[in-house]
């Protein structure tokens, strides 16, 4: 079975895959996960102190705001070896929000906010859907000018990672148009109200505004959602390099487990039966991590993220929901347990596929790029 790292496009950047999984494989205790998993607020700090200190954070921002100034290629080989571990670490949620921040923010903005956000000190999030089925281009909550600032006022929907943020980029509707703020989390009247979530280490709450913040809040007052759309488009694509490593990582639990389990004198891997759902489930990880490696390197291109971004959203959820399903069933018994690995596989697969607009709502994206 070929090595997730072997599939990376140069040297630097299969040492940052290695790296990185060495990290992760001497950081994350997988029973302390399932323990983390049972909470509202889960957060690994010692993997998170961990990723700063190797300055992956900021990967992809420039380095005058203290990032790394590298590739979403690169930023992606960081998220794919994340999903082999399921994390719970809130870098998904800092690295989007970090990004509205650089598309939106004057320079001052950027200088003040992104260095603390890149080195690990702040976690940010974005507070921007207000429904289950996303959309961000008419927010309801609204933002009106008031002596010294702006009052904002609404109700953010599956905030991610929201117990556990320092700073919101929230979108508002003003006389504008739509326009971003930045919150904090502290800040006398937002309310942050943990829900119930599927994968337990991605934690979600919903966040309420009744708040005056000043002038230096709003960035550099835009009023169009382009900005927080390249966002987006980043969570996404990242989103699903992250699949791409729970789907890998579930491959190898399902053929190592194969190999090892014995029925009727013999290895159930060598079986028809499962011979041929490990080979499904191989197909399905390789075409994941094609079409998450192009978006990825295309997402600087609009016309060609334009069909990218929602392509890798659909293929790599499929893939991940269809794997982490597949290698349940070949665990057999053992893959119902709390105590194995594979339903914190199959929590993250799923969720995941809902996170940031369903797959309903890309693929619907994807017709009207290509004039379906």
């Amino acid at each position: 079975m070929a090595d997730a790292v072997t599939f990376v496009r140069n040297e630097e950047q299969a040492m940052l895959a290695g790296t990185l999984r060495d990290l992760l494989s001497a950081s994350i205790d997988m029973d302390r996960t399932r323990e983390l998993s049972l909470t509202t607020d889960a957060f690994d700090r010692e993997v998170w102190t961990a990723l700063s200190q190797m300055g992956l954070v900021g990967l992809a921002l420039p380095g005058e705001f203290g990032g790394a100034d590298t590739t979403f290629t690169d930023l992606a080989i960081v998220f794919e070896e994340l999903g082999r571990f399921v994390g719970a670490v809130p870098l998904l949620s800092t690295v989007v929000a970090s990004a509205a921040i650089l598309a939106a923010g004057t320079d001052d903005q950027r200088a003040t906010l992104l260095p603390p956000i890149a080195d690990g000190t702040t976690i940010a999030t974005l507070a921007v859907f207000e429904s289950p089925h996303g959309g961000v281009d008419q927010p309801s909550t609204t933002a009106t000018k008031v002596d010294g600032g702006w009052r904002i006022i609404g109700r953010k929907r599956f905030v991610t990672d929201a117990p556990n943020a320092d700073l919101f980029v929230v979108s508002a509707a003003a006389d504008e148009g739509v326009t971003l703020f930045v919150v904090d989390a502290g800040r006398e009247g937002v309310d942050v109200e943990s829900v119930a979530a599927l994968d337990a280490t991605r934690p979600l709450a919903d966040v309420t505004f009744d708040t005056i913040v000043g002038e230096d809040s709003v960035l550099s007052g835009i009023t169009s959602t382009a900005p927080l759309d390249h966002a987006l488009d980043i969570a996404v694509v990242m989103l699903a390099a992250e699949q791409v490593g729970v789907s890998q990582r579930c491959l190898e639990i399902s053929v190592d487990y194969a190999k090892q389990r014995y029925q009727f004198g013999r290895a159930i891997g060598s079986f028809q039966a499962i011979k041929h759902r490990c080979a499904d489930m191989l197909i399905a990880v390789e075409h994941a991590r094609s079409v998450a490696w192009h978006a990825a390197a295309t997402l600087n291109d609009p016309a060609e993220a334009a069909i990218a971004v929602p392509l890798a959203k659909s293929v790599c959820s499929d893939a991940a929901i269809k794997v982490a399903g597949d290698t349940i069933q070949v665990l057999g018994g053992i893959g119902f347990t709390w105590e194995h690995d594979a339903h914190l596989y199959f929590k993250r697969a799923k969720s995941a596929s809902l996170l940031f607009g369903t797959v309903e709502t890309h693929r619907d994206r994807l017709a009207d790029a290509i004039g379906v």
